[in-house]
Formats: structure tokens, sequence, C-alpha cells
């Protein structure tokens, strides 16, 4: 790639300060970004070299500019950008040092980030020999200004392949999902069947992690030739890294919304004012979803459920959850997550991923306890299959051997050695006797003879060893009160 490449960009903006004919063909190396007073240890021969110009300042500029520009020469970059949003402008202090020393210099517009123009020399190197593309140079310019613009990716498949007359591409996640397709793919309710007919290609974003990681699939990639692909994918790279900023601040906002529901009664009209930077409706309805251990699972299966309307964030705890604007009748969104969340765990075996539901908040005052339901639900997910990806559901809690998995390890232990006491004794073979005889007969509806029988003991033994019981616990098996208590601490010592 030379500079006549990048300055001849219209997508970059970029404006030519100083620079003589021979040195357009000046081949580019690499990119490198620094604001160092001394940046020769940082530069590599035939680099462009990219500075916000944060260490020059008017008092004895001139002096810092020579010093700056005297390195760049000595390491043999290829060529200065510099910035123009710290001062408003490039200095001619540093104009005039580029010219002295033979280094073309460049201005890059405020409104340019310099990652744009990273991409811009990496997708080209990556395009083939010499950096030329793969792609022809209207179609690829033609990218860079929908890039440049925002344009979704539905809309950069179909410029990528409006000369190939559109064949159908998807641009999926690693669950399955469907980003984008091209005007006349038809779009699947879930992912496509890879047959071994069609071809993908991984989007290629390090910093991506498992549910992030986007591939482009062509069913029927006919004359496609791969270079193209290879260079279509990079573009895809581009527009997902572009996209980083406003995940970011979306995510922050509902982590502010989250802070608010847990933080007690929150003031209606923060409430409301938290929903709408949201992006929610501020009337409802809405379903509430916890997930653990990340928000990233989390945020997959929400695109899956909810492509728009919906938040996703992190509790002041850590607790990943999710606020989804809904239209549908009062049912438990645990159905729909269910139905996905293997696919989503799918994306990252190395552990399991939680997931609990809560009810249906009809409206903001009722989101506090539709989230505390969702993060109990999670609770008794975690508690009762911590090897097993799972969705359990508030709506599940329909006995006390379920609703006690929500409750923390450690309490469940204490209550049950509080309520237990000795009974628990693991080297005492009469406590084991005794504790058989307690489940035996509680589980029997306190009825000596079936207790007996299911025993093969006489009932006057039956007799005695609960006598023995209540003895050692100080509860009275006669009361239903102290029959519950008992049978919760043995429900306790066993989830």
């Amino acid at each position: 790639m030379h500079i006549a490449h990048l300055l001849r960009d219209e997508s970059l903006g970029l404006r030519p300060l100083w620079c003589e004919d021979t040195m357009l063909g000046r081949e580019i190396s690499g990119v490198t970004a620094t604001d160092l007073a001394d940046p020769a240890r940082s530069v590599r021969p035939g680099e462009l070299v990219l500075s916000g110009l944060l260490w020059w300042t008017p008092d004895d500029g001139p002096a810092k500019a020579e010093r700056f520009v005297s390195a760049l020469r000595t390491a043999g970059a290829a060529a200065l950008l510099a910035g123009e949003k710290t001062h408003g402008g490039v200095p001619d202090d540093l104009v005039h040092a580029c010219r002295r020393h033979a280094v073309p210099v460049a201005a890059v517009p405020a409104h340019v980030m310099f990652r744009t123009i990273t991409d811009s020399v990496q997708l080209r190197q990556r395009s083939g020999p010499g950096g030329r593309p793969a792609l022809p140079e209207p179609t690829r310019e033609r990218l860079n200004r929908l890039l440049a613009e925002g344009a979704d990716p539905a809309a950069l498949l179909d410029a990528a392949f409006a000369h190939l007359d559109r064949p159908a591409a998807y641009l999926l996640t690693a669950s399955g999902r469907t980003v984008a397709a091209t005007t006349d793919a038809v779009r699947p309710p879930m992912d496509l069947p890879m047959d071994g007919t069609g071809v993908t290609v991984p989007v290629d974003v390090a910093e991506a992690g498992p549910y992030e990681r986007l591939r482009l699939y062509l069913p029927e990639p006919a004359d496609t030739p791969p270079r193209e692909l290879q260079e279509i994918a990079a573009i895809l790279a581009t527009w997902q890294r572009s996209g980083a900023g406003h995940r970011a601040a979306a995510y922050e906002a509902a982590s502010a919304l989250g802070a608010l529901l847990t933080g007690g009664a929150a003031d209606p009209f923060a409430l409301r004012a938290a929903l709408l930077a949201c992006g929610l409706p501020p009337q409802g309805p809405y379903e509430v979803i916890t997930a653990a251990p990340d928000r990233w699972a989390l945020a997959e299966a929400v695109a899956h459920l909810r492509p728009g309307g919906a938040a996703v964030g992190a509790l002041p705890d850590g607790t990943a959850f999710a606020v989804l604007a809904t239209e549908r009748p009062a049912e438990s969104p645990t159905e729909p997550l269910a139905e996905i969340w293997p696919r989503i765990a799918a994306c990252d075996p190395s552990r399991p991923r939680h997931a609990g539901t809560g009810p249906r908040a009809d409206g903001p005052e009722d989101l506090n306890g539709a989230l505390s339901q969702a993060r109990y639900a999670l609770a008794s997910g975690r508690n009762a299959a911590p090897g097993t990806s799972s969705v359990t559901g508030a709506a599940s809690f329909t006995g006390l051997a379920a609703l006690l998995t929500g409750i923390p390890e450690e309490v469940r232990a204490a209550y049950s050695h509080t309520v237990l006491g000795s009974l628990l004794a693991a080297d005492n073979a009469s406590s084991a006797v005794l504790l058989q005889t307690l489940e035996t007969f509680l589980a029997r509806d306190g009825s000596w003879a079936r207790a007996a029988e299911e025993l093969r003991l006489h009932v006057n033994t039956v007799h005695y060893r609960i006598g023995r019981i209540e003895q050692i616990t100080g509860r009275d098996l006669s009361r239903l009160d102290d029959r519950l208590d008992l049978r919760a601490a043995l429900l306790c010592r066993g989830t």
C-alpha cells in the first residue's frame, strides 16, 4: 500500500499539507499511533504514524516539532498523519519541520477516528500483493463511504455483492443468529443448515468474545473469488469494531437502570428517564431476565428474542440482567429462552451458563419485584445444578423443595445444622438411624403405621425413635409448624 492510496480515499477525508509527488509511491509497511515527544523507539521503518499532537504546545512549539519530526525521519517513517481535534488544526511549526526533514504530512479531520485509518490500511494490506484490493475499486470505495456514514451490515452486504448479482449472503453469529442478509436472501428464523455446499468466512475481530464472533456465509458461493470474500469479511470486521462505542454506552445506560432498580424505592421520574435512556418504553409491559457468569451470553440470547427494545447491563453485584419491552400476552419468557439457551451455551462450553426469569412486569413500578424474582430464580438454577447450563423461571417455585434451592448454600447449611443439631453427626450410627426414621415419618405424612411398614419396624419402635428426635431437636412432631421446620432442614441438607 502506498501513500497515494490513502490520500485518494475520500472516505477518510485526509488533507495533504506537504508531500512531493515523488513521495506518493512510498510503501506503507504498517501503522503506529503515538503521542510521545520523542517517538523514535516506537516507530519502525516504513510505518505510517498517527499522532493526536498531545505532545505539542504553543510554548516552545518549533523546538518540539523539530524534535518530533526529526525522530520520525531517523526511524524511517513513511508519513505523518496529524489529528486536528486537539488544537483545532495542524500547527504551522509541524508542517515546516516536516518540509525540512522530507516527511510527508497530512491532516486528519476531527471527526475521523484513528481506528478508521488503521482499519483501512490493514484492509488493503490483507487484500493482496502490493496492498491491491481484491474487490473492484468502485465497490471498495462505496463500502468505505458506507462505513464512514455508519451504514448497517445489510447495506454493506448488498453493496459488497452488487457486482456479483447479489448472491444470497448472510452475516451470522456463533449461535446462529442472522445479523444481516442480502436483500434477496431468505431470512431463516434460526441459523442456516451447514450441509457442506456453502462457504463460511470468519469475520476476524481479535477482541471479540465467543458470543460476538461473526461469520460470513454463502449457501451457494458460485464464482465468488475467495480473496473477495476475505476482503468483504475484513470490511464487516471494521463495521463490528466501529459499533463498540455504541454498545459500551448502551451497557452503561442499562447498568444505571439496574442500580436504580436495586437501590430501594426508585423515584418514578428517575426510573422513567433511565428507561428512556435505554431505549425502552416508559409505560411497559416488560420481561426481566438475569444470567451468570457474564453478560455476553445474555446479550446474545436477548438479540435472539428481541432484535430491538431491550437493555442488557450488570447489577451492582455483577449479575447480568436484561429488561425487554414486550407486547406478548402475560406469560413467562422461560419457554422461548429455554429453547435457544443450549445454542447460547454451546458457544463457550468451558463453563455452564445459567439464566433466571421473573414474572411479566406490567409497568415500571413492577420492575423491582420482577427483577428480585428473576435473581432468585437464577440462584435456584445455579444451586440446583451448578454443572449444567439451565434456565429457571420464578413460576417453577411450586413446592418447598424448589423454593429452598434459591437460598444461598451457606444459609441452607446453617439452617440445617441449627434445626437438626447432633442428628447430622456423621460418626454416630444412631444419628443416621434417627435421620432415616425422621425422613420416612415425614414422607408418610406423619403416619406411625405407614412409617413402621416402610421401615419394617414395630410401631412402638417408631414411637421411641420419634421421641428421641423430639428430645434432640426440641421440636414437637405433632405440630404442623415443627414438622415443616424439620422437613425444610432435611431439604436444605440435601440441596
